[in-house]
């Protein structure tokens, strides 16, 4: 992408302060690598660690102007100055999500959180009455409907290119917990693995890590909700508290059947998500290992795979693609592109002008209420063995 936006725009990059996601967490510093990617923001501050001292000393490793000892302390000094964050970008255990993004959105940021939302229902909404009530963009980074070929997958649908949906498949299948690795306690594990374990700060584990990234994935590709469902969720290991893997039969609106399978405990499978959809004109199927990918199949006729960067594929997509074709792109440039279309966003709101629509098929908070819906659905579902709305 040429020229920078953003600065056109605004005369400036938008500023942004990071909460979480310090030297132990994984997703943190892609958070932080992500936002740089297209220069459209700048950091100005931050509160990365439960710890004070350590918030303070990582913020100032990392080269932040204003590091700040607690989110407190940064909600507190951000206050009146000319030059205050933009938005907040929260990479907080899931427990935090509610109360760190509803204090910066009453605060008057726009809000960049991770996945999940929140780790029950009742959470979400409240922090969807916030959000509403604030009028303030909201981003979720469900970061895999940033790759382009999830988002011609997306428009394929939409534009009628498979006809009406019949059956779906999607599975994200991970191996770090195909030991039991907490068997001796969990004082000995990675501290960011020590908190997902425990379903009080990290929810049902598997359905919160990636259940709602696939589920997300499917909803997204194809324009509907997941209606209700039939799952199993639970344990591999005996006397393991946290759930690693989930099944479920489900029924989107419209009438299309899918499935649906999230394993943290499928030793080997090195991230592996993947989408079919099927309707009655064709079908198509996206693999993360192929990412730059999309291979579209047709009755009667040999199948056609379409690759990132052509200029036959539709303009959502080729929003999404930085390079020519040929050059892959992959993970850390599907987080930058939601910041990216968030930053068209927010621009345009300070402004007073209307967004790109292209920027606007991102993950929002209605699409983390719908995820914590279908994950508490799901684990219902499991207690009870019968079908169960999503609410």
């Amino acid at each position: 992408m040429s020229g920078n936006r953003i600065r056109a725009v605004l005369g400036r990059r938008l500023r942004l302060a990071f909460v979480g996601g310090g030297s132990t967490a994984m997703i943190g510093p892609v958070h932080r690598l992500a936002a740089r990617l297209d220069d459209f923001y700048e950091p100005v501050a931050s509160a990365l660690s439960s710890d004070p001292a350590r918030s303070l000393a990582e913020g100032a490793a990392l080269g932040i102007p204003r590091p700040y000892a607690t989110f407190e302390d940064l909600i507190a000094g951000e206050a009146g100055r000319t030059d205050k964050a933009d938005a907040i970008a929260i990479a907080t255990p899931n427990d935090l999500h509610l109360a760190h993004a509803s204090a910066a959105l009453e605060a008057g940021y726009a809000v960049i959180c991770d996945k999940p939302l929140a780790n029950s229902l009742a959470e979400a909404l409240a922090l969807q009455a916030v959000v509403r009530r604030t009028g303030l963009p909201f981003l979720l980074l469900h970061n895999y409907s940033g790759y382009p070929m999830v988002r011609e997958a997306r428009a394929c649908v939409a534009a009628g290119e498979i006809g009406t949906l019949n059956v779906a498949r999607v599975s994200y299948l991970q191996g770090s917990l195909g030991q039991h690795v907490e068997a001796n306690g969990m004082a000995g594990l990675h501290p960011r693995l020590q908190w997902r374990l425990d379903p009080a700060r990290g929810g049902s584990h598997v359905m919160a890590d990636i259940g709602t990234h696939a589920h997300q994935l499917l909803t997204y590709i194809a324009g509907a909700r997941v209606a209700s469902v039939r799952a199993d969720v639970g344990a591999s290991f005996a006397g393991r508290i946290a759930d690693d893997t989930a099944s479920a039969l489900l029924r989107l609106e419209g009438g299309a059947r899918a499935s649906f399978l999230a394993s943290k405990a499928a030793t080997g499978a090195e991230n592996a998500l993947s989408i079919e959809l099927y309707g009655d004109k064709g079908g198509l199927l996206w693999e993360q290992a192929s990412m730059n990918f999309l291979k579209i199949m047709r009755p009667m006729a040999a199948f056609e795979t379409r690759s990132r960067g052509l200029a036959s594929l539709h303009p959502l997509a080729l929003r999404a693609s930085r390079i020519s074709p040929g050059h892959p792109e992959g993970f850390f440039e599907a987080f930058a592109n939601l910041m990216s279309d968030f930053a068209d966003i927010l621009a345009a709101r300070l402004t007073g002008q209307a967004p790109d629509p292209l920027a606007l098929h991102i993950p929002g908070i209605d699409d983390g209420v719908a995820g914590v819906a279908f994950v508490e659905a799901c684990v219902a579902s499991s207690k009870t063995g019968a079908w169960t709305d999503c609410g």
